[in-house]
Formats: structure tokens, C-alpha cells, sequence
């Protein structure tokens, strides 16, 4: 008599914990992801998993950025080039199938999923370059079908490797009109989709992390990170006790290691900690995902696939708001060891150190021909007709410096410059970068300003901007590109290292635990 195969299934007495995996993962560690993630992961705990459309060697070369591209060219005139982007697409995906699945009825059905799904966008595209139009909900459709396609293969997959899953599409999902991306839409989005994931019963559900069209298109108002935002929603939707962002990294480091040799994990951070560093350079999370899970009390765990035993690095809510919407106390050093997580409240240095390149600082110099809130009111409505997102700035009465991100400026930089002739002289300085030090209980650290820029200067590290207020966890300033690399590693040896020479005022350690836990 046969054996019979261990089927690998969700349990509806344990706990959810949901899981994203980005494309890069999907693309090159399908395997570890299966075998040593998930199938481990179903034993305690019911799963859900989130899939990003695949990606190879780099993001210029994923599924996302190639149907952009297959968009575009639709809107050409007479080009096929679009048709050759699907059918390279098709061959792509087919053959990972091909790879991956031994089963050949699961295979056969997958390949016959790949194929309609591709079918289906190619007459989209036929379409599209018929009326020569694709509208900004066209084209978040278009991009779906990565998504598809990942999720498509992923389940089969997990099938494949005995894991009862089913693939999950949420294109459909939102069966309302909504007028804005507000907290009531992502309340009913939460709602859905915690919805159609409990459908699957015992099955694993692997969900698309595109969930159909959104008030002023899904790619334009939340950007790429949508997957992102879709998993932490899920898991509100479900009362998750962990969303998990599986990355080839094994979490958040006090630098960047590969610039930075002696940087160390951190096994704990704040969610405005996180966010400081994600905006200024790091890649972390998502600014939605994180302000969605954070006030439904979820910690996020970020962890690596090459090593999933890790502990990878936790954003604890350690200020969230409950589920009922009601304010809830800080969790005491005691409440997150029971939990697992383990707070260094000895920690007298910053958290992490990052930086933010390719970079242009514009100058506005007044030529005091207008008044003071007439030079201001000018500078920003010309950045604002433009579209320009200003990424740190400094002021006084006469004199504006901002730090423009150069890829997304450069083509309108030109005009923006010239209309800001008329209230004074006009300057730029390119190939520049942010470098920001991060950390919770800076704002107790009387003097860690002055140990910051007096290292940078003793590094030979010139200073063109300096920002510090907006933020009381973050210390900024501009410096020149080709000097980032030596000042994030002089700030991280003489202010990150658990070694370094940081001496500042005394302060209890009961002061300390409740400044970063405030």
C-alpha cells in the first residue's frame, strides 16, 4: 500500500501571521521559500502569503518595469514592440513552471493559467493602441498581471511541494465607489480582504498583493510599495500576530553593510525609527504599511529567505492604538520580553546611520525685491506646479536650500529654475546626498549634534545643509556624494558602535527607558 504524502494546511486554532515576499525573493529563492519558510511557518501558525510580481538580477529587469515598458510602447504608433515584451513575458514565466513544478497536472493547469493570463493582455494592449489610449486604471490593470503571474506560480509551487494552498486574486475586491484613500477605505479594504482570505478554509491562500482599482489609480496614489500596503492590510483585516517582510537581507542594519563593515543587526526598532529610515535611504517599509499595522497594535518582522532561523529585525508598536481605535499604553521592557522582544535600554548611541544619494540642492538667493512671505509663497508654488518633492530644506529670512531627489527633477529642473529667477539668484549644486542619523532617544542626547558634525569635519567632510527640528529622532545634513561612504563609517565608529567614545550627559536609566518608550 502507498504511502500517503504529509499534506501541509492551515489550522483554524492557530494563530494568523501573514507573509510578503518582494519579486527579487519570488525570483531567485522560490525554493527556500516553499521548503524552508512556509511549509515550517503552516506548522504553527495559520499562514497567508503575499506575492510581488517576479523579478530577476535587479528591479529594471522585473516583471513590473517590463509591462510598464509593454504599456508605453502600445501607445507608439505602429510598434509590435509591446507584443514581443508579452511574449517574452509568457516564455519567461512558463519556463520557471517548467523549472519548478514535477507534478504534471499541477503543471499543466498552471501553464494553462500563464497562457490566458498573457492572452488576455495582449488584447488589452491590441486595444489600448487602437484608441491610443490607456487611462491611469488601465494601466494599474496592466501591472497586475505580474502580480498573477507571481502568485500563479507560487501556489503552484507550494501544491507541487505538498502545501494545500490556493492562489488568490484580489482585482475585484473593492465593489464600491470610494472618493479618497482615507482611513475608511483602508478600514473596508482590511475588511475585504480578511474576507476572502477565510474563504480558502484550511487552504493556504496566496494573494495578490494588486487588489484592483483605487481612487486615483493604485500605482499613482500609493506607489510601488502597494504589495506592501496590501499585506499589512490583510493582516489588520485578520488580527494577524505578525506581518513578516521576507527580504535578501536579515533585517535592518545600524548602517549599510555592504559600505559599512562593522554595522549590526538591530533586533528592535520604533515604527518612527523605521519610517526616518526608509524615507532617508534605507529600504525598509512602506510608509502606508507601516502607519496601517502600527495603529492595529502588529509588530512587523523583517526577515531573511537565505536565512529564515534568523530573528530578523522587529518594528514593535510600542505607541500603537488599539483595535477599538482607543489609545493604548507604551509596552513596558517587561511586556516585550514576555513577547519575545528584547529592548536595550542600556543603549546610549543612535540607531542607525543612513544615507540618501543622487541628490541636487537648489539655492534661492532673494534679491529683496519682494517681501519675506511673498519669496517664500513663490518658491513653493512654483515647485508645487512642477510637481517637485523636496526631500530636506533649510531657510532664513533671504536664503532657501533645498535637496531635490535628481532622477524624478531633471527634466523639469530647467524651467523650475528659470521662474525662480524673478525673486532672486538661482543655483545648483549636484551630486550631493542626505546623510541622517537616526535613533528614538537622540532627543535626550544634550551635544549629539555637535559630536556629529564636529566627527564629519575631522573626516574632512564638508557640510552643505543642516536640518534638525522637524523631527526629533533624526539629525540631517547635505554632503558631498563621493564623501558618503566615509562619513556613514567615521559617524558609525565614533557614534553607533558599542565601542565607540560617546560620552554624553548622564541620564537615569528609568529616563532613558521611558523617552523611548514615550
Amino acid at each position: 500500500m502507498p504511502l500517503t504524502k504529509p499534506v501541509y494546511n492551515n489550522s483554524p486554532e492557530l494563530p494568523w501571521v501573514v507573509q510578503k515576499f518582494g519579486g527579487t525573493s519570488i525570483g531567485k529563492f522560490l525554493d527556500n521559500i516553499a521548503n524552508q519558510v512556509i511549509k515550517e511557518y503552516v506548522k504553527q501558525n495559520q499562514v497567508v502569503v503575499v506575492c510581488s510580481a517576479r523579478s530577476g538580477e535587479n528591479k529594471q529587469t522585473g516583471t513590473t518595469n517590463r509591462l510598464i515598458r509593454a504599456a508605453d510602447e502600445a501607445l507608439r504608433p505602429g510598434s509590435t514592440e509591446y507584443l514581443q515584451i508579452i511574449n517574452d513575458l509568457l516564455q519567461d514565466h512558463l519556463g520557471v513552471a517548467e523549472e519548478m513544478i514535477n507534478d504534471p497536472e499541477i503543471l499543466k493547469e498552471l501553464k494553462h493559467d500563464i497562457e490566458r493570463d498573457c492572452t488576455k493582455l495582449k488584447s488589452f494592449l491590441e486595444a489600448a493602441q487602437i484608441i491610443s489610449e490607456i487611462s491611469p486604471r488601465s494601466r494599474d490593470i496592466i501591472i497586475g498581471v505580474g502580480e498573477k503571474l507571481s502568485c500563479r506560480i507560487v501556489a503552484a509551487v507550494l501544491q507541487d511541494r505538498d502545501v494545500d494552498a490556493a492562489f488568490v486574486s484580489l482585482e475585484n475586491i473593492i465593489d464600491r465607489e470610494f472618493e479618497a484613500l482615507d482611513q475608511t477605505f483602508y478600514d473596508y479594504l482590511a475588511e475585504r480582504m480578511a474576507a476572502k482570505v477565510r474563504e480558502c478554509g484550511n487552504k493556504v491562500p496566496v494573494v495578490t498583493g494588486f487588489f484592483g482599482i483605487v481612487p486615483g489609480s493604485l500605482l499613482t496614489t500609493i506607489g510601488r510599495g502597494y504589495t506592501d500596503l496590501c499585506a499589512a492590510l490583510t493582516a489588520v483585516g485578520l488580527g494577524a500576530e505578525e506581518l513578516q517582510i521576507w527580504k535578501e537581507v536579515d533585517g535592518i542594519f545600524t548602517a549599510d553593510p555592504r559600505k559599512v563593515k562593522s554595522a549590526r543587526l538591530i533586533s528592535i526598532i520604533t515604527p518612527e525609527e523605521a519610517s526616518e529610515l526608509t524615507y532617508y535611504g534605507s529600504e525598509v517599509i512602506h510608509p502606508f504599511t507601516m502607519e496601517q499595522v502600527i495603529r492595529a497594535h502588529i509588530p512587523i518582522r523583517i526577515k531573511n529567505v537565505q536565512n529564515p532561523r534568523g530573528q530578523g529585525t522587529v518594528v514593535f508598536p510600542t505607541d500603537a492604538v488599539s483595535k477599538d481605535g482607543t489609545a493604548t499604553p507604551p509596552h513596558s521592557p517587561k511586556v516585550l520580553a514576555e513577547n519575545g522582544y528584547h529592548l536595550d535600554l542600556s543603549r546610549k548611541y543612535p540607531t542607525a546611520v543612513t544615507i540618501k544619494d543622487s541628490l541636487v540642492v537648489l539655492n534661492v538667493h532673494s534679491n529683496r525685491k519682494s517681501v519675506s512671505h511673498g519669496f517664500f509663497a513663490k518658491i513653493f508654488s512654483t515647485l508645487d506646479r512642477y510637481g517637485i518633492v523636496v526631500d530636506l530644506i533649510s531657510t532664513s529670512e533671504v536664503h532657501v536650500s533645498m535637496a531635490l531627489g535628481a532622477d524624478s527633477n531633471e527634466r523639469d529642473l530647467p524651467r523650475v529654475i528659470e521662474d525662480l529667477k524673478s525673486v532672486g539668484r538661482v543655483d545648483l549644486l549636484k551630486n550631493m546626498a542626505i546623510l541622517s542619523l537616526v535613533g528614538k532617544q537622540m532627543k535626550n542626547m544634550v551635544g549629539i549634534a555637535g559630536m556629529m558634525f564636529t566627527t564629519l569635519a575631522s573626516a574632512g567632510v564638508n557640510i552643505e545643509m543642516i536640518s534638525q527640528g522637524a523631527s526629533e529622532i533624526n539629525i540631517s545634513c547635505v554632503i558631498e556624494e563621493s564623501k558618503a561612504v566615509t562619513a556613514m563609517n567615521v559617524i558609525h565608529d565614533q557614534l553607533l558602535s558599542k565601542q565607540s567614545t560617546l560620552v554624553l550627559p548622564a541620564v537615569k536609566q528609568s529616563t532613558i527607558a521611558s523617552l523611548m518608550l514615550d
